[in-house]
């Protein structure tokens, strides 16, 4: 039986959903991350024992709910905003072409493998992809226990992880600077779920 002009927009629709959820696409509107709440710092250490403070103001990302039921968290943060505290020439450092090098690579970016909600209830660790100057690697994050029956509306996800920036293509410094790198990340959505 031939398929009518008047039906074959319903069935694109319908087809277009099946293919989603085929491929675990989100099909509700995902939440955002909220820049004004949230607060993503890292931690560096000097070859004579001094802490540095680094934060990155304004995070942008979701957290989007996928047709299985699982989420998966997409963070971006600007390298051209990074900020080491208290110290402009860090500042300066940072955004430089021997670190982040804000001029060639505006952004870091993390993409979680996809986890189940109660994750951020209970604490654990969440892999995922972190992009940083275009280098590509798995790392893993680790969730500490919610401390609401809504984290990330109702109150911070909190996490934290180590990298090593000699992976990422910022091995310069070594003299002056650890290669290690501590993330420590707080962070509140809005948006559906709330």
């Amino acid at each position: 039986m031939a398929v009518t002009a008047h039906r074959r927009p319903a069935l694109h629709r319908i087809m277009l959903a099946t293919m989603l959820l085929a491929l675990g696409m989100s099909v509700a509107r995902p939440a955002e991350i909220d820049p004004a709440t949230s607060r993503i710092g890292f931690t560096l250490q000097t070859r004579w024992g001094q802490s540095l403070l680094g934060h990155f103001p304004d995070p942008r990302g979701e957290v989007a709910e996928l047709a299985d039921g699982r989420h998966q968290v997409r963070l971006k943060l600007k390298t051209a905003t990074v900020e080491i505290v208290d110290h402009p020439s860090y500042t300066r450092f940072t955004r430089g072409s021997g670190f982040f090098d804000a001029a060639e690579y505006p952004q870091v970016e993390f993409l979680s493998d996809a986890y189940a909600p109660a994750l951020l209830r209970d604490g654990g660790e969440l892999p995922g992809m972190l992009t940083i100057r275009n280098v590509r690697r798995r790392e893993v994050f680790t969730i500490s226990p919610g401390s609401c029956d809504a984290p990330g509306h109702g109150c911070d996800v909190v996490a934290s992880g180590t990298i090593h920036r000699g992976d990422y293509g910022m091995g310069r410094w070594n003299v002056a600077l650890s290669d290690r790198v501590r993330f420590a990340l707080r962070v509140r959505v809005r948006g559906p779920g709330g």
